[in-house]
């Protein structure tokens, strides 16, 4: 039986459950596409992502309405990664047939929820059922003042490294979640609700960049050790930090090189918090705590030559992107 009788009954109850009117939007679903108007003086900051059965969410793992929450933070995180506002959203669904009405609600529940939280309005996509998995594409598009953008590239040598929030929450509910082992009595676990429900943080970028503070910024998805080499590499500079400053995990703390919590928060990724770099003279503009997030500063950039490096018990190593990556890592 599928979940719905036709794809305009789907379309029409998903208009009704998004309706309401946004800023900008002219027309939203049920046309065959949207009419946005963005302001003058701002620039579009669009951005997509995939969400995948077996790959990023399973079954017995996430609830649907954690697949719908975690699909749109994803594409959240990277538009506060660049200091945008988010505006509006597009999913498109490839539904496997063997998924039910009640999964696709719960999924519709967990998304516009997050949306409604951070004012993004939901203005259309596409639907298709087919045999396979299920797999989402949302595309969000944001906007931010016309220079104010926080890119990759901007990072300089002798700009501390800042982090917003602890890392590796998320990986640590992902394997406490492999294990069974708090399926239920675990369930409201500050990790099992870091990785099922996690929080990007749109409201920390848009103050970066709307004070100028930040020289550049990624959002940590794939693991701090893969996203830090990826913004050193974009700025063309290299980068050291200190073990015993990332905030992770404090039930499995240690600095050494096999510490869980350590490796947790260099390599876990999923935590969708915002590494950034402030140049010495912005530094004094960066409160300690921004709202309920403490902002924590685990190193500085440097020469390319030096490279990424991890100081840990006073030697310096070098740190290599070993988080996650589509082209080498497994199943979630």
């Amino acid at each position: 039986m599928l979940p719905f009788n036709s794809e305009t009954e789907f379309t029409g109850w998903l208009a009704r459950k998004s309706a309401g009117k946004a800023r900008g939007l002219h027309l939203g679903i049920g046309d065959d596409a949207a009419l946005l108007e963005l302001r003058p003086g701002f620039k579009w900051v669009v951005t997509t992502d995939l969400s995948i059965e077996q790959v990023h969410f399973s079954a017995d793992r996430h609830p649907p309405r954690s697949v719908g929450h975690r699909a749109l933070a994803r594409s959240l995180s990277d538009v506060a990664a660049m200091g945008g506002e988010p505006r509006f959203a597009l999913i498109s669904l490839a539904l496997s047939r063997r998924v039910r009405r009640r999964w696709i609600e719960e999924f519709f529940t967990g998304m516009l929820r997050l949306a409604r939280r951070y004012r993004v309005k939901l203005v259309g996509g596409d639907t298709a059922l087919h045999a396979g998995r299920t797999m989402v594409d949302v595309t969000v598009i944001g906007e931010v003042l016309r220079d104010r953008a926080i890119l990759r590239s901007g990072a300089k040598p002798g700009d501390f490294l800042f982090v917003g929030g602890e890392l590796g929450y998320s990986a640590l509910g992902l394997r406490l979640l492999r294990s069974r082992a708090g399926s239920k009595r675990f369930s409201e676990s500050k990790a099992i609700r870091a990785h099922l429900y996690p929080d990007p943080q749109c409201q920390l970028g848009a103050f970066l960049a709307g004070r100028r503070i930040a020289s550049s910024a990624i959002d940590v998805s794939d693991g701090l050790s893969s996203d830090l080499n990826r913004l050193a590499q974009a700025s063309g500079v290299g980068a050291r930090i200190w073990a015993d400053r990332i905030p992770r995990p404090e039930s499995a703390g240690g600095n050494s090189a096999r510490s869980p919590g350590l490796s947790l928060a260099l390599h876990g990724g999923e935590d969708y918090k915002l590494l950034f770099t402030v140049p010495p003279g912005r530094v004094e503009l960066l409160p300690k705590r921004f709202r309920a997030t403490r902002i924590v500063r685990i190193g500085e950039m440097q020469a390319s030559r030096l490279g990424v490096q991890l100081v840990r018990n006073g030697n310096a190593v070098p740190l290599e992107a070993a988080g996650y990556d589509h082209f080498r890592s497994g199943k979630s």
